[in-house]
C-alpha cells in the first residue's frame, strides 16, 4: 500500500511539474509576442514620425535651410540599417527639436494654410514614438527577466532566441511641443 502511495504521489508531483514548465513555457511564448506587436507598434509610429517630417520639409511652409536639414535628417533615418538606427533616429529628433524650437515657429506655421493640421500631426506622431518606444522597451524588459530565470534557461523554453535588445534613441520631443 505504501509503494501505491509513494507512486501516486511521484505521479501527482510530474505531473504539476509538468503543469508549471508548459505555463512558463507558454507565458514565455506570449512575452515574445507581445515583444513583436511592440516592435510593430514602435516601427510604425517611427515610420509615421518621418512621414511627417517629410511632409513638413516638402510643405514649403519652412525656409530652405530647415527643410533641408529635417529632409535629411528623415531620409537618413529611413535608409539607416540595423547598427545605424538608433543614431539616425536620434538625429531626426535632435533636428526637429532645432527647427521647432526655433523662435516663433509654431505661431507661424499654424498662420501659414495648412500649418496648424501639419503641426497637430507632429504633435500626434512625435508623442505616438514617444510611447511607443517606452512601451517596447517594457517589453524587452519583461521578456529579458522570463527568459533569464533559472528553468527557462535548464529547460531551453525560449529555445535558440537571443535576449532581446532596447531600442535606445533621443526621443525628447521638442520644448515647445512638451508644454503643449
Amino acid at each position: 500500500m505504501t509503494s501505491t502511495m509513494a507512486v501516486l504521489v511521484a505521479g501527482l508531483v510530474v505531473v504539476l511539474l509538468a503543469v508549471y514548465v508548459s505555463w512558463r513555457a507558454g507565458r514565455l511564448d506570449r512575452l515574445h509576442i507581445r515583444l513583436e506587436l511592440a516592435r510593430e507598434s514602435m516601427e510604425a509610429a517611427l515610420t509615421r514620425r518621418r512621414a511627417v517630417v517629410l511632409e513638413l520639409a516638402g510643405s514649403r511652409l519652412l525656409d530652405p535651410a530647415t527643410s533641408l536639414v529635417l529632409a535629411a535628417a528623415a531620409h537618413e533615418a529611413r535608409i539607416a540599417g540595423p547598427e545605424e538606427r538608433e543614431h539616425a533616429e536620434s538625429d531626426l529628433s535632435r533636428a526637429l527639436r532645432a527647427a521647432v524650437d526655433q523662435e516663433r515657429f509654431r505661431e507661424k506655421l499654424a498662420e501659414s494654410p495648412g500649418g496648424a493640421d501639419l503641426l497637430e500631426e507632429l504633435d500626434a506622431a512625435v508623442a505616438k514614438v514617444v510611447y511607443a518606444r517606452r512601451f517596447y522597451n517594457n517589453a524587452v524588459a519583461v521578456t529579458r527577466t522570463a527568459q533569464r530565470r533559472w528553468l527557462a534557461r535548464t529547460l531551453r523554453l525560449a529555445g535558440h532566441t537571443d535576449y532581446p535588445s532596447f531600442f535606445e534613441i533621443d526621443d525628447n520631443p521638442p520644448a515647445t511641443m512638451a508644454t503643449e
